[in-house]
């Protein structure tokens, strides 16, 4: 479900944080160490990482997302799309579709438009276990969209293992693994349209 990587995306591409004075300590180092980690994954050196979603009798998927500063590209059994920060290229893969939109389009993906929020939205803490560095962001009263995030960093290399989301009463967890960060090639997120010539295309730019 592309739903769910939207919000994965959604969730790690929150916009540089900046700590509040009127914080206490302990939500100064969440904000600063949840910052770090946004740099690593979404910075000019592009990262790349492995996800899985299981939703015990649900729903289950798994696949790789690359990103590198505003591009991004996502592999999973049924989708693979390519962001070059110009144009959006999605193929359904069972339906040998390609659906084209402005890069930073809404209408790409109406489901991800419910979850921008602003950071300062939200309470941010952080709390060291033998896992690793817990930081959880809930929201304050009156915020709608995601109601909490539970992400769990390691403690060495400061790299995402898992990100734990509530939506209303929904709850899931997505587990993070294989991430690497730099040495990503700009070529990787431009669409291949060679390989795609028999696929029917839907060109939805304005």
């Amino acid at each position: 479900m592309k739903n769910l990587i939207t919000l994965l995306l959604t969730l790690l591409a929150i916009p540089t944080l900046q700590a509040k004075t009127h914080e206490t300590p302990n939500a100064q180092q969440a904000r600063r160490m949840f910052n770090e980690t946004f740099q690593m994954i979404y910075g000019e050196q592009g990262s790349q990482l492995h996800y899985a979603v299981n939703i015990i009798g649900i729903y289950k998927t798994e696949g790789t997302i690359w990103t590198k500063g505003k591009k991004s590209k996502f592999i999973d059994e049924k989708y693979i799309a390519w962001n070059d920060d110009v144009t959006y290229y999605r193929l359904e893969r069972k339906k040998h579709r390609i659906v084209i939109y402005d890069a930073h389009s809404d209408e790409r993906d109406k489901y991800a438009t419910k979850f921008k929020f602003d950071p300062n939205n939200y309470t941010y803490s952080i709390k060291d276990s033998k896992e690793g560095y817990y930081i959880t962001l809930k929201a304050k009263k009156g915020v709608s969209g995601i109601k909490e995030a539970r992400c769990l960093l390691d403690k060495k290399t400061r790299y995402p293992i898992s990100v734990r989301i509530k939506v209303g009463i929904f709850h899931t967890t997505i587990k993070i693994s294989n991430v690497k960060v730099g040495g990503i090639k700009d070529d990787l997120f431009t669409f291949p349209r060679h390989n795609y010539k028999d696929c029917e295309y839907i060109d939805n730019r304005g």
